[in-house]
């Protein structure tokens, strides 16, 4: 039996080069933006004034260039965690609606992604700001006497980014529980099988690949958010891709700016490979 080619686009078959003409535009695009942008910054940060790694030695060696990438990490955990959190349910009991119902809850998580992630986080500075939504429901409910600063903290930061990137942990946790035979857990509760262990034993092995998707999208999405951290968060809350801002358009050092995102890309891609690895381990175990 021929086997069929890998290129189908239409129903016809294309060759390697074809492929490669057809997207070209889209390479030609992304390594002008994107790909010689980031070299030349990389290249800067080894070569500037001479080659040296000092730049790099520089922000593990001052406690502040320290801090502010600890506690990116730290925030960009939370979020994922608080996403998940979120998440689930919602993708739960969007696989088992149908009809009006699924509707809603698509469109409720669809609707955010057309909208400008700077109109969503001034909508979260009106809720949470001194004189904001949150404050005078308190207030008017008696819960509070004075207004309780919300807004530049830590819980602000990380409630108003797991808001933006929820969709991002929601459709790849809704795709693998879509793809869960119905059959598979009912079967289980028919075996004797208790609801936690038909989740523990089921669902959640099955559902690990899209559980770790969406982990993976909204950890990386959060070490280089920049409008949110920035607004909610302010100067106390500083996250790496805020300070690189300001080494580039306050401070103009170009070769440290250059450092932060080298540890920041040398870190993305271990952390790339580590959950790569871990996905095909946990279907290997599933299948074995």
């Amino acid at each position: 039996m021929r086997r069929p080619s890998r290129f189908l686009l239409g129903g016809r078959r294309y060759s390697p080069a074809a492929s490669l003409l057809l997207a070209a535009p889209f390479l030609l695009l992304i390594t002008v933006v994107f790909i010689l942008p980031l070299a030349t910054l990389l290249h800067e940060s080894l070569f500037l004034p001479e080659p040296t790694t000092a730049h790099y030695a520089r922000a593990f060696a001052e406690p502040v260039y320290l801090r502010v990438m600890l506690r990116t990490l730290w925030i960009a955990v939370l979020v994922t965690a608080l996403a998940l959190v979120l998440a689930w349910p919602l993708a739960w009991v969007m696989s088992r609606s149908k009809g009006l119902l699924l509707g809603l809850l698509a469109a409720a998580v669809l609707l955010p992604l057309w909208t400008s992630v700077l109109v969503r986080t001034y909508a979260w500075m009106v809720l949470l700001q001194r004189n904001g939504v949150l404050n005078q429901a308190l207030q008017g409910a008696g819960i509070i006497d004075v207004p309780v600063q919300f807004l530049y903290t830590q819980g602000a930061v990380v409630l108003a980014m797991a808001h933006v990137l929820l969709p991002f942990m929601v459709l790849p946790i809704l795709s693998a529980l879509k793809g869960i035979p119905e059959d598979l857990p009912r079967a289980a509760q028919m075996l004797g099988a208790s609801a936690w262990s038909t989740f523990r034993e089921v669902i959640w092995p099955l559902a690990l690949p899209g559980v770790t998707s969406g982990c993976l999208m909204v950890f990386l999405l959060a070490l280089g958010f920049f409008v949110t951290p920035a607004l909610i968060g302010g100067p106390q809350q500083m996250m790496i891709s805020t300070l690189v801002s300001q080494q580039v358009r306050e401070m103009l050092d170009w070769p440290f700016a250059g450092a932060l995102v080298g540890i920041l890309l040398l870190f993305v891609i271990g952390l790339t490979v580590i959950f790569k690895r871990a996905v095909r381990l946990d279907r290997f175990v599933g299948t074995a």
